[in-house]
């Protein structure tokens, strides 16, 4: 069993990453040996071990192929068996067994090459016969194919013990060798991506760009008292520009760019940057990419002073997120691997596939998988943690990619129903349940059986899939014994076919008996008859409930017939409801049917409302209207009158006099023609000078003015009044020169001063307009002057209007008279009558009846 401990137990993170061991053919393998290197590719892995053996395996860990690198030169085939459709060789050579130092496999996964302990270097297909082998006379410790190596201009690789070598194969099909690096120490790593080469040796790291030829960079290494050879360099390609760097405590990202052209000179095409340079807290083992993350694998001392007892020496893997001079931890795992005490930072190695994001941690005797955690893991965290909503939801959104977790939602409510939370429990009844009746109906028994039928009843099915009618009939019965507006609720919202009606109705019918006025019983009962359609009955339960409900269900129902008697009843709890109701369906019931007797404050009611949708529609009432107005309703009275062109006048004012309407009798006598009387009234009965000017001003008559000046010669106020106002439609010189002498008028000064500035703005209004006048007319004038100086096309297609003859002659060398009016009419000279004969001049024969037109005016054309 592989136990992973997070660093924070009790931390309310979720883990990153989940782990497992490659198991299978890798179990028994490193039962007998120990792993020594491993290359991963998307399609399958390559193991090497101590005792010289190279493993093919398949992503679970079975073994595919199997190589055997031997002291003795050369390779021969120990065996031959086809497992999955590939040869399965086994190649040996002697007994003295080598351990493999570096695996590579180029992007194809077609080539391999092989370096041991012993000096071989081995570079051959997997399905060919092509191949290299090179025995050296020092431990080869690293080999490197060109990512390409496949194609045949690809055709390189390097290997590395104390000096790093290139190996090209000419167009003679041979091998070229040359030395890119010597005389720094064993060359410990490398890694080739794309047209740079990256490799680590006892200084630092190297770049060497193969296109170009050059070595670009050096990067030197930072903790110079650790050994090399027991805190290896690990190196990892983020990218084919970026390389990161893990030595000892150290991480350094460098950034290959390409320089400026004008900055060459000798140097190299392209420089390094380091753009992130950090401390660790461990000692690295080894590196991989995570988007923009970092995965690192840690070797840990057992005499950390930073871990706990249970953590010492275990491996950590960390993701972390660089940044420029530090990184943030953003997940850690302590994992168990098999012998991890007798283990050191050499012995760890961390591999890892691009395509899948699966991480390889690689020990002697235990090979573990790293892989993200998939939305399953998510949703078992979830429920780990008891966070079953957040479960429900993320099973939810990603329902295509989970593998299990189908009853994720049955767990979430027996949790709620465990912890009493029934309310909960039943809301999640409708997402978790969906469209399966008999989980439904299940549910609805257990609800039952705790007591908790409430709970669910507003969450059943109602619409297209329902449960058996029985349920629904239980849930009310429930609620009737317990819960009246509960009950009613549910009668309300539940569609009546959910259940059987009549035996709904004879229930409440039942519990009627002991309680005969309960409204909401009543009310419930009206409802359930109005949903089997005896409409009569729930009209005469909502009238004695003078219920709300009413006016809808007869308009629903159209049960119009039905309530002739019962209109006085329907106004007297709702008169605007009635009277609307009355106005949008005349044609189904009048008020004037025996019948509908309305009492006087209803039936004006319902008039004045007619009357404001269409003035015309009751006029045959106007003349009660207005007996209704001046008893029940005098403020509308003025309105009325004043809209109205039915009412009849002289019954009006004979109404109005009775009862001493004076603003309305006034209305009366002036649009009766009798203005002067009522003037009178208002100077005398109202004594309000401001409306007898207004008065006067809207019948704008000269006669009223002068009984209105005379009226107030001899009253002050009103003089005052009139010398404000009446500015604008009498010459006030009329009034001032009536004015006794002596007479004391209050606020005469100011009124003098008011009648002098608008008589100034009345003069500044005249000059303005004069100007305005002016202007246009000038405007105008330049206008018509321009038109008329513009000159006149003629040609054949023009005809003499009084001949009808072309206006030109055919041969224009002869000498002829054009006459061409300014109307665009055109004559020939000849065919006008003589200037002598007309008075004044020439002028158009067509537009003569005009009387000298703007058209009048003579254009002459001779030649």
């Amino acid at each position: 069993c592989l136990c992973v401990f997070p660093q924070e137990e009790d931390s309310e993170e979720e883990p990153k990453l989940k782990y497992e061991r490659l198991a299978n053919g890798v179990t028994e393998i490193l039962q007998q040996d120990a792993a020594s290197c491993m290359t991963v590719h998307d399609k399958f892995l390559a193991l090497g071990t101590h005792f010289g053996k190279v493993f093919l395996l398949d992503i679970q860990g079975n073994v595919t192929q199997k190589y055997e690198i031997v002291s003795k030169p050369g390779l021969r085939l120990h065996s031959i068996s086809l497992i999955n459709g590939y040869h399965n060789m086994s190649l040996c050579i002697a007994d003295i067994k080598v351990k493999i130092n570096q695996i590579s496999l180029d992007e194809s996964g077609e080539h391999v090459g092989i370096c041991s302990e012993d000096g071989k270097v081995q570079v051959f297909g997997l399905y060919t016969r092509e191949g290299f082998h090179e025995n050296f006379d020092c431990p080869i410790k690293v080999v490197a194919l060109h990512p390409q190596f496949s194609k045949s201009n690809n055709k390189q690789f390097v290997t590395g013990g104390n000096k790093l070598l290139l190996y090209e194969r000419n167009w003679l099909n041979r091998w070229k060798t040359s030395t890119l690096h010597e005389g720094e120490g064993t060359i410990t790593n490398v890694k080739w991506r794309a047209n740079l080469i990256a490799w680590a040796n006892s200084v630092g790291v190297k770049i060497y760009d193969i296109s170009s030829k050059q070595r670009i960079t050096n990067v030197l290494r930072d903790n110079t008292s650790l050994r090399p050879d027991m805190y290896p360099c690990s190196l990892c390609w983020k990218d084919n520009t970026t390389l990161i760097i893990g030595w000892g405590s150290s991480i350094k990202m460098c950034a290959v760019k390409e320089r400026d052209p004008t900055e060459i000179r000798d140097l190299p095409s392209r420089y390094v940057e380091i753009v992130s340079a950090f401390e660790t807290e461990f000692f690295i083992s080894g590196l991989a990419p995570l988007a923009d993350q970092l995965v690192t694998l840690y070797f840990v001392k057992e005499n950390s002073e930073h871990m706990e007892e249970e953590f010492r020496a275990r491996p950590r893997l960390d993701i972390i997120q660089p940044l420029p001079e530090s990184c943030e931890e953003i997940s850690s795992d302590a994992l168990t691997v098999r012998n991890f005490q007798e283990n050191e930072c050499r012995d760890y190695r961390l591999e890892h596939s691009e395509g899948e994001s699966l991480f390889y941690i690689i020990s002697p005797k235990d090979i573990v998988v790293a892989k993200e955690r998939d939305q399953d893991d998510h949703i078992d965290w979830l429920l780990d943690k008891k966070k079953y909503e957040e479960a429900l939801m993320a099973a939810e959104i990603s329902f295509k990619n989970i593998k299990r977790h189908d009853k994720i939602g049955m767990a979430y409510i027996n949790h709620l129903v465990e912890k009493k939370d029934y309310d909960t429990a039943a809301r999640k009844c409708q997402k978790v349940l969906g469209k399966n009746m008999d989980l439904w109906e299940n549910e609805v028994y257990r609800f039952k059986t705790i007591g908790q039928l409430k709970a669910i009843s507003q969450y059943l099915p109602r619409g297209d899939l329902r449960l058996r009618p029985a349920i629904y009939e239980m849930i009310l019965h429930e609620f009737l014994k317990t819960d009246y507006e509960g009950f009613a609720t549910l009668i309300r919202e539940w569609p009546g076919e959910l259940y059987n009606n009549m035996t709904i109705v004879q229930t409440v019918t039942d519990h009627l008996k002991k309680d005969p006025t309960n409204s909401i019983l009543l009310t419930t009962l009206a409802e359930l008859y109005t949903y089997d359609q005896r409409y009569d009955r729930a009209l005469e339960i909502y009238l004695r409930l003078r219920h709300k409900d009413v006016y809808q269900l007869i308009h629903k129902h159209n049960l119009f017939s039905s309530i002739e008697d019962k209109i006085v009843l329907l106004m007297d709890f709702d008169k605007e409801k009635a009277v609307d109701m009355l106005l949008d369906n005349e044609d189904k019931i009048s008020v004037s049917s025996p019948r509908c007797p309305l009492h006087h404050t209803f039936f004006l009611q319902y008039l004045h409302k007619l009357f404001k949708r269409d003035h015309h529609k009751g006029q045959k009432y106007h003349e009660r209207q207005i007996s209704l107005y001046a008893e029940y309703d005098r403020p509308n009275l003025l309105p009325f009158l004043r809209d109205s062109t039915h009412c009849p006048l002289e019954k009006a004012l004979e109404i109005c006099q009775q009862r001493h309407f004076v603003e309305e009798t006034v209305f009366l006598l002036s649009r009766m023609g009798n203005c002067r009387r009522a003037l009178q009234m208002i100077m005398e009965e109202l004594g309000d000078v401001d409306k007898a000017i207004e008065f006067a001003k809207e019948q704008d008559d000269a006669e009223l003015w002068e009984d209105l000046i005379s009226y107030s010669i001899d009253k002050p106020p009103f003089i005052t009044g009139l010398l404000n106002n009446i500015g604008t439609h009498v010459d006030p010189i009329l009034l001032i020169h009536r004015i006794k002498e002596g007479m004391e008028i209050p606020n005469l000064r100011d009124s003098l001063v008011k009648i002098l500035q608008d008589y100034n703005l009345q003069i500044l209004l005249r000059e303005g307009c004069k100007k305005i006048l002016v202007a246009d007319s000038l405007s105008l004038l330049h206008k018509m002057h321009r038109t008329q100086m513009r000159g006149v096309r003629v040609d054949e297609e023009n005809i003499c209007e009084a001949c009808h003859v072309t206006i030109l002659p055919s041969d224009t060398a002869q000498p002829f008279s054009v006459v061409v009016f300014h109307c665009r009419h055109m004559f020939h000279k000849e065919c006008l009558p003589s200037p002598g004969t007309i008075p004044g001049g020439q002028y158009c024969n067509i537009c003569s009846a005009k009387r000298r037109g703007p058209g009048s005016g003579i254009l002459d054309m001779k030649k």
